[in-house]
């Protein structure tokens, strides 16, 4: 008799968790509070245009997440890059590249960095040592979790200047802090994996359609598919899990029976779930908020599908006129990571604000009509990555049999990313079957899977 698992939250993790059960020959459920799948990677309807809640990237070193794209059938819904390039834009009009070569990492960034025009010969030159200094770190010693990636940088001579427009460029967007709050491991991860161990890693992907349509109507298809009984629009109550008992799971005032049980919520929703004492101090993970501010132009203003800046409030825009649905002028979409100062502020004060500053980047911008704007803010969108959290990080298995975690809090070895959450509910699937596995074993089945 194939088991039965039943899984909690409709987000990348609780879908993967359900396909990996489902793949795996069980029975399973999946329970979703909001009516459409995706969870925290959504988007929204505005004046018949398709807004996402957030510029969610990915790079090719995330091969759980290009996986789940397989999986679902929507890997041609996406964008990514041949090679790494990443124009940087200034107020004024100075602008530089990062970009990779056809060389092995790390000489793959040398050509851009030592014509990085944000910052200063001598700067340039000491970028080296910390390059290095990274490539020697072992990913798994406990202290590097116990100091600032930003304290680790300065001992390594990396003034203030540098941090600001060159290692936060990366720092801020994966860790959704900065380097001056960030974990020493986290960053040493994003750094090693993404940009120092393989030279492609870090080429940029992100969806070409709405995320809607590529997490959401997509991941529908492939669980039905696969069997998977999807309930939207159904709040869980409470899981209970109990030694020596199989767990049940209460859905809108009637229980659903398992053998099983995944909970694939952000930490803040399942430790509101699961029994006291199981998550212990995830509490203190924190949360750091996403702002993005979406502009819609009565023109073209750029012709770059995506920039960073430098010296500009603006941290990453993307445009994103088609996959919207626009037909005339140019949707661009600011995308602010660790976004403490903006998340609070009025919606028309952040439109305001940020056209003036596009209108800084791209001179066109400055003689555009603005025809809409809109603002959309994810106020606990991960985890703070501070030093600490590995140890609040819990992993897939519980103290309680029958009970398992999923989610991109959850311990992956990965930062709050997309990617985190696939594996975790890779991991979590596997562990509820029995079956066990790794992130390792991720990797390698993963490994082929189409960019």
């Amino acid at each position: 008799m194939s088991r039965r698992v039943v899984v909690v939250g409709g987000g990348l993790a609780g879908i993967a968790a359900a396909l990996e059960a489902a793949d795996g020959g069980a029975e399973v459920v999946l329970v979703e509070r909001r009516r459409h799948l995706g969870g925290l990677t959504w988007s929204f309807r505005r004046r018949g245009l398709w807004l996402d809640n957030g510029q969610h990237v990915f790079m090719r070193c995330c091969t759980a997440y290009l996986g789940l794209l397989d999986r679902i059938g929507a890997s041609d819904q996406v964008v990514l890059q041949d090679r790494l390039d990443v124009p940087v834009l200034a107020p004024g009009g100075r602008r530089a590249s990062i970009r990779r070569t056809g060389l092995p990492a790390p000489l793959h960034l040398a050509g851009s960095l030592a014509r990085y025009r944000h910052l200063p010969l001598v700067d340039r030159m000491r970028l080296a040592r910390p390059v290095l200094a990274l490539r020697g770190l072992d990913l798994a010693d406990p202290t590097l979790d116990a100091v600032t990636f930003g304290a680790w940088l300065a001992g390594h001579r990396q003034r203030p200047g540098a941090v600001e427009r060159l290692w936060d460029l990366i720092t801020l967007p994966t860790l959704n802090v900065p380097a001056a709050e960030a974990s020493l491991a986290m960053a040493a991860k994003v750094f090693r994996t993404g940009l120092l161990d393989r030279a492609d890693g870090a080429d940029i992907g992100w969806s070409a359609v709405p995320l809607r349509q590529l997490h959401g109507a997509n991941a529908e298809a492939a669980l039905a598919g696969a069997g998977v009984e999807v309930l939207l629009g159904e709040v869980v109550d409470a899981v209970t899990a109990r030694a020596g008992e199989a767990p049940t799971v209460q859905v809108s005032g009637r229980s659903l029976a398992a053998d099983a049980v995944v909970v694939a919520t952000p930490h803040q929703v399942a430790a509101t779930l699961v029994p006291a004492g199981v998550l212990g101090d995830v509490g203190h993970l924190g949360a750091s908020p996403i702002v993005n501010v979406h502009l819609v132009f009565d023109r073209t203003v750029t012709d770059l599908p995506m920039v960073a800046a430098v010296g500009s409030p603006v941290q990453f825009v993307f445009d994103r006129t088609r996959s919207a649905g626009l037909d005339r002028g140019q949707y661009l979409a600011v995308s602010l990571s660790g976004a403490d100062a903006y998340v609070g502020r009025r919606p028309e004060e952040l439109v305001r604000g940020f056209a003036e500053a596009l209108a800084d980047l791209f001179p066109a911008a400055g003689r555009a009509r603005l025809v809409d704007g809109a603002v959309s803010r994810e106020h606990a969108a991960t985890f703070r990555a501070r030093p600490g959290t590995a140890a609040l990080r819990p992993p897939a298995t519980t103290s309680l049999p029958g009970l398992f975690l999923a989610g991109a809090w959850c311990a992956t070895g990965w930062p709050a990313t997309m990617e985190g959450a696939v594996r975790s509910g890779v991991d979590a699937a596997r562990q509820a079957l029995g079956a066990g596995g790794s992130t390792d074993r991720t990797d390698r089945t993963l490994q082929e899977a189409p960019a």
